[in-house]
């Protein structure tokens, strides 16, 4: 069940990242979009980073909507746990461990300790995601247009000949 769910979100992104491919905003504008869409999914914004995706489509004409909300699809509600304990653990390397014990016996009183950690380690992440998923979809886009590879058919079939 697990790696069908799997299946089905990873076509979903692809179709969703080719409609995105075949837009016709140049290249840099499809990934700019695309990494910023990541930079904001990534972080904990509750909801409210679709609220931002919608009126940066609105007002920005150089957005591409699509690569806007395609990490969205990607980093779900059931993927950011993965991110938030990552998040936690990249900030605790860097301030060190939360002051009162060990993670499984922290308190409430060390909510703002935790908070801290999670926000660095997340604001590192979503620089590090947005960053590859520019220069990815960069170079995605730039191929898919200069040769005509289609993302979807690609990954379904990786010896099919360009």
């Amino acid at each position: 069940m697990i790696r069908s769910r799997l299946s089905q979100t990873r076509g979903r992104f692809m179709a969703e990242l080719e409609a995105a491919f075949r837009e016709e905003h140049p290249p840099h504008d499809v990934a700019a979009s695309f990494s910023f869409g990541v930079f904001v999914t990534t972080l904990p914004t509750l909801g409210a980073g679709l609220l931002l995706f919608a009126l940066v489509a609105k007002t920005v004409k150089r957005a591409s909507t699509i690569a806007l909300f395609a990490p969205v699809i990607l980093l779900n509600p059931v993927a950011k746990w993965g991110v938030y304990a990552l998040s936690f653990s990249l900030g605790s390397l860097i301030l060190g461990p939360v002051p009162g014990g060990i993670p499984t016996e922290v308190s409430l009183s060390a909510g703002s300790d935790v908070a801290m950690r999670i926000l660095l380690g997340n604001l590192i992440l979503a620089f590090a995601f947005a960053t590859v998923g520019y220069v990815a979809v960069l170079q995605g886009v730039s191929a898919y247009r200069r040769r005509g590879v289609h993302l979807v058919d690609r990954i379904a079939d990786p010896t099919t000949e360009d």
